[in-house]
């Protein structure tokens, strides 16, 4: 047994990590030469700022009386500058927006993954490649572009973390201490010399990254009033700042500004996902170097936003985030981002049609040089008679590419010039995207080989250790020889063609993890030939149709994580299993409240998702049910004349019940205070953390009896759950509870009902006592449909109120009982507390089951791993990088 779970949780594993390198490994590449304009720079300094959280319609889009939101900015795009939208992709969070902004490319998911404020990779940016760059902000951004940049030319200027509270009067001091900081910044340089003198250097940046708007959305929603005077400070700021930098320079026209987003925000308050509102952000940029507004009669785009901001007759300028990094480095001359794979977007540019031709030729030359240095390291790790190039970039046609460019630059033919630098640019991304993606087919197939083994062997395991499909067929020693040569023989096939190849050494893992599986496998034929014969002479007709009962449940799991009403037709099928099973005729009232709690259950997958309108009088409403029926329930033990119970066992209960009770009044308590922004209230803070800390105590002093367990379960789960909760979720376990419950009983009424044991008492059923291994029994048909209910219920507790995978659905408000201030990790960690109390409902009731049909842990547990790990392959191919970037967040999270 040791052996078999190692063996599993190895190939799980595997399993798991394996997409970070067939689908999300990372893109950069290391080795490329800097490429730079060779003409001088309009601009000699940028300015950047970034309004973290500012969707594009909250800024663009006019007032209720017609008035702008933000007057300087509006007036900049109608009279100085150039506008439009930026593109962003998922997820929609400041760490990888603020990568594709100041480093030009995208990070993949692995690497947003392994930290927020270090670089998990090292990559080049324009601060970096800037002679001095000054930031204020945020701390959890600033840091990674300093610890990024070679030399000591990058400085920050952080305020505290504290400072990010959700719970404060008024999250714009944020950026009133950004805007503060820069002015004393300013005034201080005019009395120290040097750094007077690098502040009047050229490839300056100043960066101000405002975070007060992604706060005050987070804690008010978008459409909050204290969001939207943000906008307006914001404004004001950004005016001020401009104005002084200006007249600090002695207004030489040689600073460039820019005012641009990370991503949006929902109108619930969150983003992570691929929603418009999340990936429009706004995109403003004036001063040395840039176009003025161009007029036009009539533009066309596909969100028809012009129209409602009354833009329509200016010119909007679209580009993707990665995009603004080029535009950054030709503005102010220093070398593109060595990992950008941004197109410079020309139109923003206000220069000769040389310098754009340049620029754009700078922009080709650089993309280039990273599809040169993929394609060689794919050409080193690969056989020469297997190698199968990128034919449109072979080694002629980018020598033809780049004559042709520079020919026409030199003829003067700069349209031409630039639209054959686009092409380039074009194939070289496709060409890069090629050669990411070389090993994804052979690597896939590797894995899936290896998982479709394991489940198969998982198979015969629970035919040959649980049931009585098959007899004992003694192992032919020389047969088994034999296979075990063949198959070390096949490794080392395997091993010789990666070495030669100097394939990384997970590869190693991915293609060798098949051989012992599948050996393990074939090991069993006899076994398989066995039940081929029980089942052909026997059940062709029964087998078949438990075959296709199987598949439709597994797909209706499957649906679910991408559909959530798809649980909702599960549980009305559930709710007609006594009736399909006639159960009901011995059980009429169970099998009604089963029915009843079944479509109560059903309900829930129909409503919005969990944290987009906030309800506490719900939560409260919760709180107070929960004490009813705690009530109902101790009145009834009290009247109960159980002999092996123990009364002093009942004050257990009080004290939980008291504990809900508390609960219940810190939830109100504390929304009402962050209502009239008196924030958090430390008294509610620590009863909060104290009832986190003390509920699994009270659990464990608890009844062992069946039923007074269960419920001693739900009442400190449920302390903690309301603590947690913002609106109907919190109703959600006392449904789920419910049936769980019935379930139990329910069992019961089944194995009667196919006679395979005696029904017993579940009142003083105890837990304590242990199970004798020889009652144990084997396994029966409808005990597959006992793993499937409970791999349905746990499903059912996971997207019951939403998805909770999807950082776009969590709402900061869940943990505002716990903590105001930003902690990403402490607010992620209690979020997953959230999501794991329906799951622990679900597993005691499922260990109840266990244990009360006579069943081993083992084979049962065997059953779910088999119909899990079949949904997990479907996933993995549903897997991809590719189409629109909600899809590809939704895959991966479901994966």
């Amino acid at each position: 047994i040791p052996v078999f779970i190692l063996a599993g949780l190895l190939v799980h594993c595997v399993f798991l990590v394996s997409i970070f390198d067939i689908y999300f490994s990372s893109p950069l590449v290391h080795g490329m030469t800097p490429q730079q304009t060779p003409l001088p720079p309009p601009a000699k300094r940028l300015v950047l700022f970034v309004a973290d959280g500012l969707r594009a319609d909250s800024l663009y889009e006019l007032d209720s009386d017609g008035a702008p939101r933000a007057p300087f900015l509006r007036g900049i795009l109608e009279n100085n500058g150039s506008w439009g939208v930026s593109h962003t992709r998922v997820p929609t969070e400041s760490r990888p927006g603020h990568v594709a902004l100041i480093a030009g490319f995208y990070e993949d998911v692995s690497a947003v993954a392994k930290g927020w404020k270090e670089n998990p990779v090292e990559f080049d940016s324009v601060f970096n490649e800037s002679k001095y760059t000054w930031s204020w902000g945020s701390p959890d951004i600033l840091p990674m572009f300093a610890k990024g940049a070679t030399g000591d030319h990058v400085y920050t200027f952080c305020y505290a973390a504290e400072s990010e509270d959700f719970g404060a009067e008024d999250a714009a001091k944020l950026d009133i201490w950004v805007f503060d900081h820069v002015k004393n910044f300013l005034n201080s340089s005019r009395s120290n010399q040097t750094l007077f003198s690098a502040l009047n250097e050229e490839k300056v940046v100043l960066f101000l990254h405002l975070l007060g708007i992604d706060t005050n959305g987070h804690a008010h929603r978008p459409n909050s009033r204290e969001y939207q005077e943000n906008i307006k400070q914001v404004d004001e700021g950004v005016k001020e700042i401009a104005s002084l930098i200006d007249n600090f320079y002695g207004n030489d026209g040689k600073t460039a500004f820019i005012l641009t987003s990370d991503h949006g925000m929902t109108d619930w308050g969150s983003h992570g996902a691929g929603h418009p509102t999340e990936t429009l952000t706004p995109l403003i940029v004036w001063g040395a170097g840039v176009n003025y507004p161009q007029k036009v009669t009539s533009q066309f785009f596909e969100d028809n936003f012009l129209k409602e901001w009354k833009l329509e007759n200016l010119k909007r300028l679209d580009v993707n985030q990665a995009d603004i990094a080029p535009l950054m480095a030709s503005l102010i001359g220093v070398p593109f981002p060595l990992n950008s794979v941004g197109t410079l977007p020309l139109e923003y540019l206000n220069s000769s049609a040389l310098f754009k031709a340049e620029s754009m030729f700078t922009n080709a030359v650089q993309i280039l040089e990273q599809f040169k240095v993929k394609m060689s390291q794919k050409k080193e790790t690969t056989l020469s008679f297997l190698f199968t190039p990128f034919k449109p970039l072979s080694a002629s046609e980018q020598i033809n590419f780049l004559k042709k460019i520079r020919l026409y630059i030199q003829q003067q033919r700069y349209d031409e010039a630039v639209s054959l630098c686009k092409t380039l640019i074009n194939l070289a991304l496709e060409g890069l995207s090629y050669y990411h993606t070389y090993d994804r087919l052979f690597l896939g197939l590797s894995i899936a080989m290896g998982f479709v083994g394991w489940t198969t062997y998982v198979i015969l395991v629970i035919i040959k250790a649980h049931t009585n499909l098959t007899t004992g067929v003694p192992a032919n020693k020389k047969k088994s020889a034999v296979l075990f040569y063949g198959f070390a023989a096949a490794g080392m096939i395997i091993a010789f063609f990666l070495l030669i190849q100097t394939c990384p050494w997970t590869y190693y893992i991915y293609c060798l993890l098949p051989v012992p599986v599948w050996y393990a496998v074939v090991k069993e034929i006899p076994v398989i030939q066995d039940l081929a014969r029980n089942v052909l002479s026997h059940h062709i007709g029964q087998s078949i149709g438990f075959l296709l009962v199987c598949t439709v449940g597994v797909e209706i799991l499957v649906f679910s994580f991408f559909y959530r009403s798809a649980l909702t037709v599960g549980l009305l099928v559930f709710a007609g299993w006594p009736v399909i099973t006639q159960l009901w005729i011995q059980a009429k009232t169970k099998a009604m409240i089963w029915t009843l709690l079944c479509v109560l259950l059903a309900i829930f997958p129909l409503m919005p998702v969990v944290g987009r309108e906030p309800n506490i009088p719900l939560v409260i409403a919760a709180g107070l049910l929960t004490l009813l029926i705690s009530f109902f329930s101790l009145a009834s033990l009290c009247k109960s004349e159980n002999k092996y119970r123990d009364n002093e066992d009942l004050k257990v209960y009080f004290y939980q019940m008291f504990s809900v009770a508390l609960s219940t009044y810190v939830v109100s308590s504390t929304h009402n205070s962050l209502k009239i922004k008196q924030g958090l209230p430390v008294m509610n803070q620590i009863i909060s953390w104290m009832t986190l800390v003390s509920s699994p105590v009270l659990l464990l002093l608890s009844p062992t009896f069946l039923f007074e367990r269960l419920f001693s379960i739900l009442l400190s789960l449920m302390s903690t759950y309301l603590l947690l909760s913002t609106g109907y979720e919190a109703l959600f376990p006392l449904a789920l509870f419910g049936l769980m419950f019935v379930w139990v009983n329910m069992e019961q009424e089944a194995l009667q009902h196919y006679g395979l044991s005696l029904k017993p008492k579940l009142a003083v059923f105890n837990f304590t006592c242990a199970m004798d291994i020889t009652q144990f029994r084997q396994l029966h048909l409808d005990d597959v449909r006992r793993s499937f209910f409970f791999v349905f219920f746990i499903v059912t507790a996971f997207f019951g109120t939403g998805n909770i995978a999807s950082i776009n659905s969590f709402d900061p408000a869940s943990v505002y009982c716990f903590l105001t201030v930003f902690s990403p990790f402490m607010m992620g960690g209690l979020l997953l507390l959230k999501v794991a109390i329906p799951f622990i409902l679900v597993s005691c009731a499922f260990e109840a089951v266990q244990v009360t049909t006579q069943l081993s842990s083992k084979s049962l547990f065997l059953i779910v791993l088999v119909i899990s790990d079949i949904m997990a392959l479907h996933f993995f191919f549903l897997v991809k990088d590719y189409g629109s970037w909600l899809d590809i967040g939704t895959r991966y999270s479901t994966f």
